[in-house]
């Protein structure tokens, strides 16, 4: 499978070598953004996105993962470059809409084609979030590598040049993704309709009203990873914080990335206890935003919020993935990124108006309380867990842990209860 998984992982990798990233709020402000404006940007992409995930989501179901992977790269691409040659506002929001386009294209797509890749070569899904971990690792490794040498290239230079420099990492991770040889699970049925296809998506969603919880939870820690890597960088900029220390301080943030996938990958964290300790540190650390001024501890609060929000969303991946089958797999997951940007779009805007008004330590409020709700529901998807396992394990193993016959009503679902694939098989203590 590490072999099957090598160019997906090296593609992963080469594509998070972004020597932009840990500069652009700094670029952003020599082109003329305000915090303001930085909302309405994020918002922008925020509205782009939802727009174009659920149709890429049955485009990769219907069509190709790999090459719904490819139009997101390019699109990516694109954006570097708009970026590069922005010279005000209106250029850059621009180039946050292309990025908008990558963002749509890798979101659903990649944890689907992950999740079909170890059910093809395995038979189960109990290695997902092992193997998910290490893309992360691997992703978040690239970001690290990206943020301190674009910190020093952008020092050394200028901002302007770090989005030049990152061109050809992109070119390259396009042309290795197309030697992956993808996962055909979600082929093996019979031809449909897309109409069909919407109405089985459907159907499998309205089935499962236990999946809510979980779509909640995939939503929120989104929301909250998305939050930190946007408006972080906001509290170096408040501190007046110098170009070198940019670098260093998206490198930990970075981190988180592949930190939150390691744990997920390593510790079970669909239990009581670690659901209680993630929601505590995702409240406490928001409160430290409120009160500190200091750059250092302000980045290492940010740290512990997006590797909390990371390793969470990554079981909570799992947990939806084990309910749904392959013919859908793409489309729901892409339908739920949809709503973490849908509930994005107003948070964005929110964020950067209090932080214009009020200064950005005050807009961390919203930090906090999305951190809160979150905890909630950590809390009740982990008692979920915890009756669907002594009930008898998953249902896409054939039981009904519930009790409330919702592997019956998934089975009547069109296109699923022929088909040959299991909706999830293997996972001992999910869904």
């Amino acid at each position: 499978m590490t072999r099957r998984l090598a160019p997906l992982l090296l593609s992963t990798f080469v594509g998070g070598i972004a020597l932009w990233i840990p500069v652009e709020k700094l670029f952003m402000s020599e082109i003329g953004f305000t915090p303001a404006t930085v909302g309405v940007m994020a918002a922008a992409y925020a509205v782009v996105v939802p727009l174009l995930e659920i149709p890429s989501g049955v485009l990769a179901d219907r069509w190709s993962r790999r090459g719904v992977l490819v139009v997101g790269n390019v699109g990516a691409l694109l954006s570097v470059l708009v970026g590069a040659l922005s010279t005000n506002v209106t250029t850059y929001v621009a180039a946050a809409l292309l990025l908008g386009v990558y963002f749509a294209m890798q979101s659903g797509t990649l944890d689907s084609i992950v999740y079909d890749t170890v059910l093809d070569e395995t038979g189960s899904s109990t290695g997902f979030e092992a193997v998910l971990g290490r893309v992360q690792v691997l992703y978040s490794a690239a970001l690290v590598l990206g943020a301190v040498a674009g910190g020093l290239l952008g020092a050394a230079t200028s901002p302007r040049t770090t989005y030049v420099a990152t061109l050809p990492f992109l070119v390259v991770s396009t042309v290795v993704l197309l030697r992956f040889r993808e996962p055909r699970l979600h082929r093996t049925s019979g031809a449909t309709t897309l109409r069909q296809h919407v109405a089985t998506t459907v159907c499998t969603l309205r089935s499962q009203p236990q999946i809510a919880p979980i779509v909640g939870l995939l939503v929120l820690t989104a929301l909250l990873s998305q939050a930190v890597f946007e408006f972080g960088p906001l509290w170096l900029v408040e501190a007046e914080a110098g170009t070198a220390v940019y670098g260093p301080a998206w490198a930990g943030l970075m981190s988180s990335i592949g930190l939150g996938g390691a744990i997920a990958g390593r510790v079970r964290l669909d239990a009581r206890v670690p659901a209680l300790t993630g929601g505590s540190l995702l409240v406490g650390a928001g409160g430290v935003l409120l009160v500190s001024s200091d750059p250092v501890v302000a980045s290492a609060a940010q740290v512990v919020i997006a590797t909390v929000s990371v390793a969470f969303s990554v079981m909570a991946t799992r947990l939806l993935h084990d309910r749904l089958p392959s013919t859908v797999r793409s489309s729901v997951s892409s339908g739920v990124g949809a709503g973490g940007w849908v509930v994005f779009l107003p948070f964005a805007l929110a964020f950067g108006a209090i932080s214009e008004h009020f200064g950005v330590s005050t807009a961390g409020w919203l930090l906090v309380v999305a951190g809160a709700v979150t905890s909630g529901l950590l809390v009740m998807v982990t008692r979920q867990q915890a009756v669907a396992t002594v009930a008898g394990g998953p249902v896409g193993a054939g039981g009904d842990p519930a009790g409330d016959g919702a592997a019956d009503r998934l089975a009547r679902c069109p296109g699923i209860g022929e088909a040959p694939e299991p909706v999830a098989v293997g996972a001992a203590a999910a869904a």
